[in-house]
């Protein structure tokens, strides 16, 4: 049984291990500004995987990223790569003398890491999976029916943090010469996000489409170049109503697409989160996954999902998504005009079929 978490003194230098996902790194935030307000002294860093560095990379928040390519990492043919690499990010870890380590991801990797550290407190969820609860010297109980935001703040809360307060500060970057043209051009708009990493998240991406072509105001589609073909489906269902800058931003020119839109659209993905913690009202569509441990963080959003009796079931993969494919393009759009009004909902004839 770990002893009781009492800290001997404030900490010097302290780790935050949370390499990903997009959300999950979103869902971060609030954890990260209630440990720059409770020790500001602290220098703090952070792990974080390759191709999300652009959240924190200049965040005055965090003086140090460690950048891991945890992708590389799964690859056996490069096992004898990743065992050096390895070796070297432990060693450099340790060469740190960390006061303080917290472990947000809870998977054998990041414990791994936890671990290397050495550092005489090394904090982590009494509920993380393969194993990783072993290379904590101090476990909280976070829960699992709980949103994520409210977890990680559980870590802080029992470090003696005030987390009344929930702010995100997510960075904020000079926009582009591109970007500011492109919000110019396309003035007041709505974001779409048909993208997400599992298939059985997505709503039909042609639906997308229908959707918007009934707002009264122009909508640019978001996502990775993965959701690239999605996105361009979604496009061409728009009857001209939508951009597809999928694959042609990075994240933070993403960040500041979504800060401005009137609203966002979007399955239960990283974009999701960022415009829910940009104040941006969002209408998320769930499915196989529970808003209430996912869903957008705080009021002023609206949740469209189905009464399915396997929903929701947590599966990556599946024959029949019914519970995706049984919400209508009308059953979103009388959301968002009993959210925001007609004023920006603009209804017109639509074939659904």
């Amino acid at each position: 049984m770990k002893k009781k978490l009492k800290l001997s003194q404030s900490p010097r230098k302290l780790l935050i291990i949370k390499p990903s996902s997009l959300g999950d790194v979103v869902h971060s935030m609030p954890f990260l500004n209630v440990i720059r307000e409770s020790f500001p002294a602290a220098e703090i860093h952070w792990v974080i995987a390759k191709g999300l560095e652009g959240l924190l990379e200049n965040h005055p928040m965090v003086q140090k990223l460690w950048v891991i390519d945890k992708n590389q990492w799964k690859k056996i043919k490069k096992l004898h790569v990743t065992v050096s690499e390895l070796r070297t990010l432990f060693g450099a870890l340790k060469s740190e003398s960390y006061d303080l380590v917290i472990d947000l991801q809870g998977l054998l990797r990041s414990g791994l890491l936890t671990a290397a550290t050495k550092a005489p407190f090394r904090l982590g969820f009494s509920e993380a999976r393969e194993g990783s609860r072993i290379f904590y010297t101090h476990r909280i109980t976070g829960g699992r029916d709980i949103h994520a935001v409210d977890r990680y703040l559980k870590i802080a809360s029992a470090l003696g943090c005030d987390t009344g307060t929930v702010t995100f500060p997510l960075p904020l970057v000079k926009e582009s010469p591109r970007i500011l043209q492109l919000k110019e051009e396309a003035g007041d708009y709505a974001v779409l996000a048909p993208g997400a990493r599992w298939i059985t998240k997505r709503w039909p991406a042609e639906r997308f489409g229908q959707l918007c072509s009934r707002f009264s105001i122009k909508s640019i589609i978001i996502g990775s170049k993965a959701d690239e073909a999605l996105a361009e489906e979604a496009a061409a269902h728009s009857d001209g109503k939508a951009l597809s800058l999928a694959g042609k931003t990075d994240i933070k020119e993403m960040i500041s697409i979504i800060r401005k839109a009137r609203f966002m659209v979007t399955n239960d993905s990283g974009p999701m989160h960022i415009a829910a913690a940009c104040g941006v009202p969002v209408a998320a569509l769930f499915g196989p996954t529970n808003p209430a441990r996912t869903g957008p963080y705080g009021s002023g959003n609206v949740i469209i999902k189905t009464s399915i009796d396997c929903a929701p079931c947590y599966k990556k993969k599946c024959s029949n998504i019914r519970c995706m494919d049984s919400i209508s393009v009308e059953e979103v759009y009388e959301a968002l005009k009993n959210k925001l009004g007609s004023n920006v909902i603009e209804r017109k004839e639509l074939d659904e079929s």
